[in-house]
């Protein structure tokens, strides 16, 4: 199963007795605000979770894997996750 921000926005209602509406725009403005930090090139830090970080790539040479033909993969900017120690914890038992 899936956990969306539907999901996580009724675990809020349930855990906090809050409208269902309120904590959905709680869960939207969480996102935007971590979207719009990543947008303007600032990594976003949560402690106990993990980091999410910018990376520049840089051109290279690729190849079309059902043609075979060569092409130029363009240079861009990549988002990585970084997991904390103590989610990484939590998930991996580690």
């Amino acid at each position: 199963m899936t956990l969306t921000r539907a999901d996580i926005a009724e675990r809020i209602v349930q855990s906090n007795a809050i409208p269902k509406e309120l904590a959905g725009h709680f869960v939207d403005a969480f996102f935007e605000s971590i979207a719009h930090s990543l947008e303007l090139g600032e990594p976003v830090k949560l402690t106990g979770f993990g980091n999410f970080i910018l990376r520049e790539k840089n051109a290279r040479p690729g190849r079309n894997p059902k043609t075979g033909e060569e092409v130029e993969v363009t240079a861009r900017r990549v988002t990585t996750f970084k997991i904390g120690a103590k989610m990484k914890k939590r998930v991996c038992g580690r």
